[in-house]
């Protein structure tokens, strides 16, 4: 069970950050950002920090307030923290793609909104992980997916660390030691944040969800930290070895090839932990949640793959967008979307029917869905991904747009069904409000 007890601002988070996709994705179909630009382009750095903090960080931050009581066993150490957390947020990525779009000629040269967003973001997250830690810490020992989310949350702040130091060079405010940093130190930032917060946090959470949802026994303790230590001393490795490299102005070329070793070997043990999970699940018909997080699976396979060849080949550098963008939408975005979909029907479930189960007659969780008609959306969603990938592998940046423009139309009908939820609007009309039930607010608890 997800737990008794419904974060206030989860919704909230979820909310905000479902905007921020849509902003992207309406980018992204209008020809802003990479491939119509350069992929290190201030349009680029937009688009990128759009989805990276405002869609996937934010969701990912929401999901972790509800999520990290339950897997400690411990209330969050403050609930009311995470309001003015998400305001800092919000606040601090404005003000950075503010600075953005200054630096690249669209606004005023209004540089300072860079640090300025980088310090309110670094203390949105700051906020947040120090409630999210010491509730962990609290709960020793600790589970496996426990110690990934604080291996996630390590890279979280070795991210805003070096995004900061970016955005007081971009600014001119810092030296030759910031500016050797901004000049080297971007696929640093990329690892710690792609690979180090979002994907080890994605991991961990999904060992818990994956095992709840289907109802399978937990992944072996011992496999699982092998998974994690070698995943954690991946991103601990790129980071100190690459500072290192650029301390002594020597080149990153080797530090990212053992990174994308130890990477692979990270990925190849994760898959085989998810493996056993579907394996031996109790639940053998899979829920659209499940059966839409192998689509997820299947582009973090993808992902590695595709970077084994580009390098091998000698393209990597020049092919790397197609990658990136692989990862964060086929990858994070879906698994974001897959887990979404379960997430909200079951706080809305347990919102609503929570208080009055065993006294009145109350629908199930899945009563609260139609999964065949979400499937669409979700397979149109994942194959226009796909596809957009694909397209800019072939530098078709026209059609690239139009794949977009499928995934839009996706993202639009999974969204749709996330507030017929929030509406109760598929639940049989005899039992969707009994006595003492209320119906559940949209955007918070």
């Amino acid at each position: 069970m997800m737990g008794g007890n419904v974060s206030k601002w989860t919704m909230s988070y979820f909310a905000i950050a479902i905007a921020w996709l849509f902003a992207a994705e309406a980018l992204m179909v209008a020809g802003f950002g990479f491939p119509a630009v350069d992929i290190a382009a201030p349009e680029t750095l937009v688009l990128v920090h759009i989805v990276a903090i405002g869609w996937l960080s934010l969701c990912v931050c929401g999901a972790l307030t509800q999520f990290v009581p339950v897997l400690v066993g411990k209330p969050l150490c403050s609930e009311a923290a995470a309001l003015p957390a998400l305001g800092l947020l919000t606040a601090g990525l404005t003000a950075l793609l503010l600075g953005f779009l200054a630096l690249g000629g669209w606004l005023p040269p209004w540089l300072w909104l860079l640090p300025l967003g980088a310090t309110l973001l670094a203390s949105g997250f700051g906020l947040l992980a120090a409630n999210l830690i010491l509730t962990i810490w609290r709960a020793r020992p600790l589970s496996a997916p426990a110690r990934f989310v604080l291996a996630g949350l390590a890279s979280l702040g070795a991210t805003a660390a070096l995004g900061a130091s970016f955005a007081w060079g971009l600014a001119g405010y810092g030296g030759a030691p910031l500016n050797a940093l901004l000049e080297a130190g971007t696929s640093l930032h990329a690892i710690a944040g792609l690979g180090g917060w979002l994907t080890l946090t994605a991991m961990g959470v999904s060992y818990r969800l994956l095992a709840m949802f289907m109802l399978s026994p937990d992944v072996d303790q011992r496999r699982s930290r092998v998974t994690l230590y070698i995943g954690a001393g991946t991103i601990g490795l790129a980071l100190a070895g690459g500072l290192v490299a650029v301390a002594l102005q020597a080149g990153l070329d080797l530090v990212l090839a053992v990174t994308g070793v130890a990477g692979i070997a990270t990925v190849a043990l994760y898959g085989r932990d998810v493996v056993a999970l579907y394996r031996n699940r109790k639940r053998r018909a899979l829920e659209l949640n499940t059966s839409m997080a192998l689509y997820a699976l299947a582009s973090l396979a993808g992902s590695v793959l595709l970077g084994l060849t580009l390098a091998l080949g000698g393209t990597l550098v020049a092919k790397v967008g197609a990658l990136i963008f692989l990862i964060a939408f086929g990858w994070l975005s879906g698994l974001v979307l897959a887990k979404l979909y379960k997430i909200v029907a079951f706080l809305t479930w347990l919102e609503t029917y929570g208080p009055v189960m065993g006294r009145v007659p109350t629908p199930r969780v899945q009563d609260l869905v139609v999964e065949p008609r979400a499937a669409r959306w979700f397979v149109g969603y994942f194959v226009c991904v796909w596809l957009a990938a694909a397209l800019l592998l072939a530098g078709q940046t026209p059609a690239f747009r139009l794949a977009t423009l499928g995934m839009m139309a996706g993202t639009i009908g999974v969204v749709r069904e996330l507030l017929r939820v929030r509406r109760l609007a598929d639940v049989t009309k005899s039992v969707r409000l009994p006595q003492g039930a209320r119906q559940p607010r949209l955007l918070h608890s």
